[in-house]
């Protein structure tokens, strides 16, 4: 989540009902271990590394474990809480996977009121029911992918339908709650990243706009698809001198007005954004209508949304019929693309669709009073983690993607999890949809060049001030090692014009990565048990260089090539 992307949206103030966890059994312990030389020679120099004068006003939170054995090769803070940004995925995944299987498929269906008559009229309404499918309208994998909407029409056509005189009803009834997780900004609410997560939606809930120069003059304004239900209230003006470039989008939350004011540069003919849609529910009703006249089916009806807290009774109707049903790709697919891109709306998603499962199970409600389906699927985590062995104190969840800020966990809890997770049937299936360091997702352009036979894979995390970044690291020789990294209410170093400085927080939690990497190229030391002390000799808060010598890894060289040309460690 790329939080420099915000556009600033209206306040909103909403009371959301508060979440209450019941007491789980606490976790079993690890036990000290004595150190070796090379997990001291690793302790000493990330304590050093974080030591620097620039994380003075941090926290960092740092474990690392081996999961052959369970023993912790390193830990700081572990056991404090942390806001984990979209580490909180891992979390979600995991509850998903469990409950749901990775061959979980989620359903739209197409239902008529009424059958039509010989004549091929259909007087009753149309019903699209939304199941909670995030992938509708996309190329995520889904059989139909952009051609959803002709898929179902052709289907209602080949029901012998020529005009439907009724309504279109979008249903987006399935989930309870507010379209948003629990902790989601205002400021959010606008941006593409946090799209309404409703229960019918297509395309990822989102729409692109396009401002663009005519001739010498700005602008003409583009938004696509252009059944979106999106107004534009052009009041962009020509750029001046004095004032070059001062284009802003703005929508007021809960309005379907684009407002679009300032200008462009001069020197640039265009420029595209991709910002929620304004009622992603509405929007694939209108794409379903639309889908209707290319088939050759009329449609004289008007197009009625009905949302949660609204029920529809005709689905009871023993006179309602099933048109068709269209299928999301596998749970195993979703969750792929999830964890690739970091996707708010999948994730979110995900804990609605587990939560679902766990209201009609009857396995309890956690001893909460509960209303929305949100809170259902966390009542869910929490009784899972509690078998895990995760103690209620170590994790609190208040949605499942990580947006929210009322979101802790602590590293020791994470590692934890992870190490369930390399137990399960289906961990081949996330630590396949996990970014893979150098190679693709948020990783793609990250920790490249590691030893030879290592290997990372790992779940970023960012918000304005805290960075996270936890998973596995698959040494060549032959261990697996988890990790959970933590740096949280850290002030990003600012240039005097104003752009943010090196290093760059993504590059402080490699940098610590490749520290565990490079463990085994560590010089032993003699006669000491348990952690060290930093030694004189490497310091990265006062002499960086002494960290980095002719012997250092080559896990080490981007880390070390750094100080070398920037003199210090620290900023």
């Amino acid at each position: 989540m790329f939080l420099e992307k915000l556009f600033r949206g209206a306040l909103l103030s909403l009371a959301l009902l508060a979440v209450r966890a019941q007491a789980q059994p606490a976790p079993a312990t690890r036990a000290p271990v004595a150190a070796s030389g090379a997990t001291a020679t690793l302790a000493a120099r990330i304590d050093a590394f974080i030591a620097q004068p620039r994380f003075a006003s941090a926290r960092w939170g740092i474990d690392v474990i081996n999961l052959a054995d369970g023993k912790t090769l390193y830990d700081h803070d572990a056991n404090k809480l942390f806001v984990p940004a979209s580490n909180a995925k891992l979390y979600t995944t995991a509850l998903a996977l469990h409950l749901l299987g990775p061959e979980a498929r989620f359903s739209t269906t197409l239902y008529a009121t009424d059958r039509p008559d010989g004549h091929g009229l259909l007087r009753g309404d149309l019903i699209l029911r939304g199941g909670g499918d995030p992938a509708l309208g996309t190329d995520t994998g889904a059989a139909d992918g952009l051609d959803w909407a002709d898929a179902l029409a052709a289907r209602l056509a080949a029901a012998g339908v020529v005009r439907v005189k009724g309504d279109l009803i979008a249903d987006d009834t399935m989930f309870r709650g507010p379209p948003f997780g629990t902790g989601w900004g205002a400021e959010d609410l606008f941006a593409d990243y946090a799209p309404a997560v409703d229960a019918l939606t297509t395309g990822e809930g989102t729409i692109n706009v396009t401002v663009r120069r005519q001739g010498a003059r700005c602008c003409t304004i583009d938004v696509q698809p252009d059944n979106a239900g999106v107004r534009v209230d052009n009041l962009s003006v020509n750029a001046t001198p004095d004032d070059p470039s001062s284009l802003l989008l703005y929508r007021p939350l809960g309005h379907d007005t684009l407002y679009v004011s300032g200008s462009l540069p001069q020197d640039v003919r265009a420029r595209s954004y991709t910002l929620a849609a304004p009622d992603p529910a509405r929007m694939a009703g209108q794409q379903l209508i639309d889908a209707l006249a290319r088939t050759g089916i009329g449609f004289s009806g008007r197009l009625r949304v009905l949302r949660w807290p609204q029920t529809d009774a005709a689905l009871d109707d023993p006179h309602t019929v099933r048109i068709a049903t269209l299928q999301s790709p596998p749970l195993a697919q979703l969750v792929r693309h999830m964890l690739k891109y970091s996707d708010n709306l999948y994730a979110q998603t995900l804990l609605l669709q587990a939560g679902l499962m766990w209201q009609h199970s009857g396995q309890g409600s956690c001893g909460w009073v509960l209303h929305w389906t949100e809170q259902w699927g966390l009542c869910a985590m929490r009784t899972l983690l509690g078998q895990i062995g995760i103690n209620r104190e170590a994790v609190h969840f208040s949605e499942g993607s990580g947006l929210s800020r009322q979101d802790m966990v602590s590293p020791h809890a994470t590692t934890t999890l992870l190490a369930w997770i390399a137990q399960q049937p289906w961990v081949t299936t996330l630590s396949d949809a996990l970014p893979h360091a150098g190679k693709n997702g948020t990783l793609t352009w990250r920790l490249k060049n590691l030893p030879d036979g290592d290997s990372v894979q790992a779940k970023t995390g960012t918000l304005a001030h805290m960075y996270t970044l936890s998973g596995y690291l698959d040494a060549g020789d032959g261990k697996r090692l988890a990790f959970a990294l933590m740096l949280n209410n850290y002030q990003r170093p600012i240039e005097p014009n104003g752009d943010w400085a090196p290093p760059f927080p993504t590059h402080d939690l490699d940098s610590i990565v490749r520290l565990i990497a490079a463990r085994a190229d560590a010089p032993a030391s003699t006669g000491t048990a348990g952690r060290t002390s930093t030694s004189a000799s490497c310091r990265w808060t006062n002499s960086p260089a002494a960290c980095c010598t002719p012997r250092t890894s080559s896990s080490m060289t981007a880390l070390c090539s750094s100080v070398r040309r920037t003199g210090t460690g620290a900023r």
